[in-house]
């Protein structure tokens, strides 16, 4: 009876684990909690995937993300503040360390709430900029809804991308042509060029721009942004994989925007696709989709052609120069609810450094076999003519997806006394063998010559 209830008890704790890589533990920064019922569907979603939801005003003095030194949650979601600051437990330098213990953040903004400072400060640390007019707003007169919009024009309706870029694996393309999304009172975002960790996930439309609603003027003569320079919703992964998103709107998540109604002007009335790109968008931020990770790691000797040596002879410490090599590394892709073969899209292949201090050989890694829940990776090749120690390393850093580092360390012998070839198997040392010959020949002929010839015979002396 034990037994069988405590099969029962992990059986309901895996059912209300979080489909996250990363733990269940959600943390909402949500300064007046009565708000929440906004959010009802978004936060509703969330728990019906296993999140375990803690919500906390800023201000609150139990608010911690860290205790005993350790993360107290796995993500963050902060919800815009009418507060000009977060308080002691939320300065840039904590959110910081935050990421750098590999949490994760989702930050939403909102054009009617200010961004406080420290939130500001840590945008600029991710080289993420605001616009300085902290009532600035996204607008666009072409593509707005003109149901909830028709003269302010600041509820842009955006295509919901159906691809990131050429060649990147999309995990926020509609399956449905035509869908928009509604961006409601956003802000706008401009992004470093020295950064390689940035990815905007969705653009503002070629006609928009940002100004501040409260300037009374007929025209913008200088605006902070406009078209495709400003980015409506940013992602950020840092180097350990922490994800980060900057969401500039955070009536998106609210129970109105999700299938609601929107027409663009003299168009057709539509659902908006804000209810699937915030399942994908947070799904991605918190490690539902896109996470990599490393099965296992063959190398062999492979100087016959062999492909699946014994288990013994697999992963030895020690190779000689020029050996044969064959090199495979198996990977699994985190997927929602379960681990898939990681297949890398186009142009993206998986490449191995044989390095020591620098490479001495880069290869594309070709996919070889396909297990139930992963994907094998090969290659084989000749070791340089050069001994020391040496690193298998595979460095795989797209966006989108977690970064794979793994290295594997070897050594790399010179031929031994006996594993040289012989003298008379190099054809250019044949003259030189021959050389040798002849000498030797050439001597023992005039030894012979000298011992057995008779020393010429002797004159008589003439007498006096």
């Amino acid at each position: 009876m034990r037994v069988l209830l405590s099969f029962l008890i992990l059986g309901l704790l895996g059912i209300a684990s979080a489909l996250s890589t990363s733990g269940n533990r959600l943390l909402v920064v949500l300064e007046e909690l009565a708000e929440k019922e906004k959010y009802s569907k978004f936060f509703g979603d969330l728990k019906g995937r296993g999140f375990d939801i803690t919500f906390e005003s800023p201000k609150s003095d139990s608010l911690a993300l860290f205790e005993l030194g350790e993360r107290a949650y796995d993500h963050l979601l902060i919800l815009p503040s009418k507060s000009k600051g977060l308080g002691p437990n939320l300065t840039p330098q904590t959110l910081l360390k935050f990421i750098n213990t590999e949490g994760n953040i989702l930050l939403t903004l909102s054009s009617s709430n200010p961004t406080p400072s420290a939130l500001v400060s840590l945008l600029l640390e991710l080289d993420i900029h605001l616009p300085t007019d902290r009532n600035s707003i996204v607008v666009d007169h072409f593509n707005y809804d003109s149901l909830s919009a028709p003269e302010s024009h600041d509820v842009v309706l955006v295509p919901r991308p159906s691809a990131v870029r050429p060649g990147v694996r999309n995990f926020f393309g509609g399956i449905l042509k035509n869908e928009v999304i509604a961006f409601p009172h956003g802000v706008g975002q401009t992004l470093g060029n020295d950064s390689p960790y940035l990815t905007p996930v969705l653009r503002a439309p070629g006609t928009a721009y940002s100004y501040n609603p409260k300037e009374e003027v007929e025209a913008v003569e200088d605006p902070f942004a406009v078209g495709q320079q400003l980015s409506l919703v940013t992602t950020m992964q840092a180097r350990n994989s922490a994800r980060f998103t900057v969401l500039g709107a955070a009536e998106m998540l609210e129970d109105k925007w999700f299938k609601g109604k929107v027409q663009v002007a003299g168009g057709k009335v539509a659902a908006a696709a804000n209810e699937a790109f915030a399942k994908e968008i947070s799904g991605w931020t918190f490690n539902e989709v896109g996470v990599l990770k490393v099965e296992s790691v063959t190398h062999f000797l492979n100087e016959e052609g062999l492909k699946t040596p014994n288990a013994s002879l697999t992963n030895p410490k020690i190779y000689r120069v020029k050996n044969t090599v064959t090199y495979s590394i198996e990977l699994s892709e985190w997927s929602w609810k379960e681990y898939v073969p990681f297949v890398p899209a186009t142009g993206d292949d998986v490449q191995l450094e044989f390095s020591m201090l620098s490479p001495f050989h880069r290869l594309n890694l070709e996919r070889t076999q396909t297990n139930p829940s992963s994907s094998v990776f090969t290659t084989t090749f000749k070791l340089p003519d050069q001994h020391g120690i040496f690193n298998f390393l595979v460095e795989f850093r797209r966006p989108f997806l977690s970064n794979i580092e793994d290295k594997t360390t070897v050594t790399v012998r010179h031929f031994a006394h006996d594993e040289w070839p012989r003298s008379w198997v190099i054809s250019a040392a044949w003259p030189w063998i021959s050389g040798v010959a002849v000498t030797v020949v050439g001597w023992i002929i005039f030894v012979g010559l000298w011992l057995y010839s008779a020393p010429p015979a002797a004159k008589g002396k003439k007498a006096q």
